[in-house]
């Protein structure tokens, strides 16, 4: 079976709208792309190095997809050449073809397909920004893996990591590190089902009760 791995640039609440520049996602009058930009450095550069060393595929929404589309192949370099060689799956309603090579389009029932994909043996599917097709994954549990990136900045409005339709569920902390520009990189991975549970006070002492009482 295949994993779908996420990597995901986030604001400190939640904001994963347009982190590469201003004209990548300026829907909503979004007005702060390219906000990730200034906080790069080699702690970061060699953790994502790592996350993408494997030999891997890519799963994308279609606007992520059109972002890519129109910048990798006309650029050289490492990154570059993986994702150009990569398939390139793209989760669309309305894409009918493309002239990237390696594309291939998930537009009839792509739900379906996406779990067909994951069911096949082969690498692993890695998904890059794709907000909106995101809250899909979130709320079918197909994600296997979850590194967040957390930059310390607040961007108020925005397309956002969670907008409240994923599956309940617990994670589990698989590793993490610390930039020195003070981006938390954190990796996860599902651990089953939530576990609630309740805090045991201890037996309130005379005075605490005679408190309640003048307080009533």
């Amino acid at each position: 079976m295949r994993k779908i791995k996420v990597i995901t640039f986030s604001s400190l609440d939640g904001v994963i709208q347009a982190p590469g520049g201003p004209e990548e996602d300026p829907s909503g009058n979004f007005k702060f792309g390219g906000w990730s930009v200034n906080y790069g450095d080699e702690t970061m550069g060699q953790y994502l190095d790592k996350a993408t060393g494997q030999p891997h595929d890519l799963l994308l929404g279609r606007k992520t997809y059109d972002i890519f589309a129109g910048y990798w192949p006309f650029k050289g370099g490492p990154m570059a050449e993986k994702i150009n060689k990569a398939t390139k799956y793209v989760a669309t309603n309305t894409l009918q073809s493309t002239t990237w090579n390696g594309t291939v389009l998930l537009n009839k029932n792509t739900l379906q397909q996406v779990r067909e994909l994951k069911a096949q043996e082969g690498i692993d599917l890695l998904v890059w920004g794709s907000a909106n097709f995101l809250q899909t994954l979130f709320a079918e549990k197909l994600v296997d893996e979850l590194i967040i990136m957390t930059y310390p900045l607040l961007l108020g409005k925005g397309k956002r990591l969670f907008e409240g339709n994923a599956a309940p569920g617990s994670l589990q902390l698989t590793d993490h590190v610390v930039s020195g520009t003070g981006v938390i990189i954190a990796q996860y991975k599902p651990a089953g089902e939530i576990v609630t549970g309740e805090f045991e006070e201890e037996e309130a002492t005379a005075a605490e009760i005679e408190q309640r009482k003048s307080k009533g």
